[in-house]
């Protein structure tokens, strides 16, 4: 089971790419801060986004649910890694009816893994 729920700040407007395979990617920044703790950045990249996904401004608070993974590359150097959230929803924090909705539709699917 792969399933994140993040909150927190975009750090940087989001970036667009469309990439060889001609799929749609928007990649964000999502900066999350801990009372008590160091803020950490996280890497989000959300495949086949809606139009609406490119237009969220810096310093928007919003919730994200998706998953973890982590891929390879080769850069001139060898190979290289990158851990990410991808993405299957982006909503400002703002939204609560929809926010609720996609948590409890994230906390569903682990609860019924874990009852099976």
């Amino acid at each position: 089971m792969n399933v994140v729920i993040v909150r927190g700040t975009l750090s940087r407007a989001p970036e667009l790419r469309v990439l060889p395979s001609g799929d749609r990617l928007v990649a964000y920044e999502v900066t999350v801060r801990e009372e008590g703790q160091r803020a950490e950045s996280v890497p989000v990249v959300w495949l086949e986004a809606p139009a609406r996904a490119a237009e969220m401004e810096s310093g928007a608070e919003v919730v994200l649910v998706g998953r973890v993974r982590r891929r390879f590359f080769r850069t001139p150097a060898g190979t290289a890694s990158r851990t990410e959230v991808v993405a299957e929803s982006v909503m400002a924090a703002r939204q609560r009816k929809r926010v609720a909705g996609a948590v409890a539709s994230a906390l569903a699917t682990v609860t019924g893994h874990l009852d099976a």
